[in-house]
């Protein structure tokens, strides 16, 4: 198999972890991955954004979650649009972890739109969302006639010694209807013969991954079809169709790092979240054992039940440890959940790259996997780009501090996902992001996590210490 999966049932008064561990090629990593007993659902993104201005008028609004939900709870009645108190005419499906409001006819020009989600929606577990989310844009004066296109696949186009176990994936130009993504409009053969698969979408990113390993030495054929369509409905214009060959080596995979219950948060830590200036986070934050009082900056507003807070700047929910029952203990756990999970990515063993550049990457194009620095770990302006496929995993394990300087920019390529990759920091300063440095990933850091004027994150701050913010864009991955 290609994939370690071990899962974990954390018994509260035992402690005691029950693992049932399913073999595999990769090497001695292992992973604990919580049962979802628990965890609310989550939105991620949506298409228009929040406050998009000039959106075009025949767009269907998606919004992607962190997880499979109940299809049966995806309808007209837990996703509503309206423009004031009016609402807007359309039917709503569901593929790809993505609900999707298609309107029966175009959106007015020049024309505030308020999209809602219900507490109505829920998982495959029965968890419902925690409260409505409701977001806004803005329509603009045209139609949307541009088609998608393929800005990358990996692996590239007639590319050789391609690893054998490899999932196949294509980036996309813009935001496609997630229902038009299926095993049908992307599919891989030998010759005519199909391979088994699984068809995913994120991140603008088609993913086929196979059920099997591919055969060795052996020219296989990926084709994406005119079926897939953007949100707009504009279908891809021709179909792409790129080849490549295996070789006879598999590429390591990494397990990924748990995260248990801290991934949740997009922010979360010990002793306090404070932001200067216009901060937007997308995402849940908190604290514990430090108290509400700790979270400065943020203007919140205590909720009528005392279990959390809300604010202006952030999308989603505040909670601290001294808020009335259950977030208490609920962030006793998330913060334990984030020592685990800084643990287990320290302990990792047998890297594959050691003192890389001598700790400067920068300039640098990192391929999937496990690398460790004695020192501290730098990325100038000069930037780094993280290459790898949407599958693949990167564990950063660095002794000393992480420093993006000023207008740093950590880039993504061949379908490299940012919540496949972990900085892992041990420094006693911690993690610092220059002035308008763009960070991808999710950072474990032992003490603090410093984000400057105009910087941008997407995925998760998780420190052991404090997290510093000064006008920022913080969005879950």
């Amino acid at each position: 198999m290609k994939a370690i999966k071990q899962y974990s049932n954390i018994l509260l008064l035992s402690m005691l972890f029950m693992f049932t561990i399913f073999t595999t090629g990769c090497k001695d990593d292992s992973v604990i991955v919580a049962p979802e007993v628990t965890a609310a659902p989550v939105i991620v993104s949506t298409t228009p954004s929040i406050g998009d201005t000039n959106v075009t008028i025949n767009t269907s609004v998606a919004a992607f979650f962190d997880k499979e939900l109940d299809a049966t709870t995806v309808n007209t009645t837990t996703f509503t649009l309206k423009s004031g108190a009016t609402s807007v005419a359309g039917a709503v499906s569901y593929a790809n972890n993505a609900m999707v409001f298609n309107p029966t006819v175009d959106l007015n020009i020049s024309t505030e739109y308020n999209a809602t989600i219900t507490t109505g929606v829920k998982d495959l577990s029965g968890n419902a969302m925690v409260s409505e989310y409701v977001w806004n844009f803005t329509t603009g004066t045209v139609t949307d006639a541009t088609a998608p296109t393929v800005t990358s696949t990996d692996p590239l186009d007639v590319a050789t010694g391609v690893p054998y176990n490899r999932s196949v994936s294509a980036i996309f130009s813009e935001t496609l209807d997630p229902t038009t993504v299926t095993t049908t409009t992307f599919t891989l053969k030998n010759g005519t013969t199909a391979v088994a698969g699984v068809v995913s979408y994120e991140s603008n990113t088609m993913i086929f991954n196979p059920t099997a390993d591919l055969a060795q030495s052996t020219e296989y054929n990926a084709t994406i079809t005119t079926g897939v369509k953007d949100l707009a409905g504009i279908a891809l214009a021709v179909n792409k169709v790129w080849s490549f060959t295996t070789g006879t080596t598999a590429v390591t995979s990494l397990a990924p790092v748990n995260l248990g219950t801290a991934g949740g948060f997009v922010i979360l830590d010990k002793t306090g979240i404070s932001t200067t200036g216009t901060t937007a986070i997308t995402g849940d934050i908190g604290v514990s054992p430090a108290a509400q009082s700790y979270i400065t900056g943020f203007s919140e507003t205590l909720d009528s039940t005392n279990t959390f807070a809300t604010s202006s700047l952030v999308t989603g929910k505040i909670y601290a440890a001294d808020m009335a029952a259950p977030t208490p203990s609920n962030m006793t756990t998330a913060v334990s959940d984030m020592e685990i999970a800084y643990t287990d990515a320290a302990g990792r063993t047998t890297p594959d790259f050691t003192e890389l550049g001598a700790g400067d990457v920068s300039g640098m194009t990192l391929a999937p996997g496990l690398y460790k620095w004695g020192t501290g770990l730098l990325i100038t302006n000069v930037g780094v780009t993280i290459s790898g496929g949407a599958t693949d995993v990167w564990i950063f394990q660095i002794s000393g501090d992480l420093t993006l300087n000023n207008g740093a920019i950590v880039t993504l390529a061949g379908g490299a996902l940012a919540k496949n990759i972990f900085w892992q920091v041990a420094g006693g300063t911690g993690v610092t992001f220059g002035t308008t440095a763009d960070f991808k990933g999710i950072v474990l850091a032992q003490k603090g996590i410093v984000v400057n004027n105009g910087a941008t994150v997407k995925g998760r701050l998780l420190a052991q210490t404090a997290v510093t913010l000064d006008a920022n864009a913080v969005t879950q991955p």
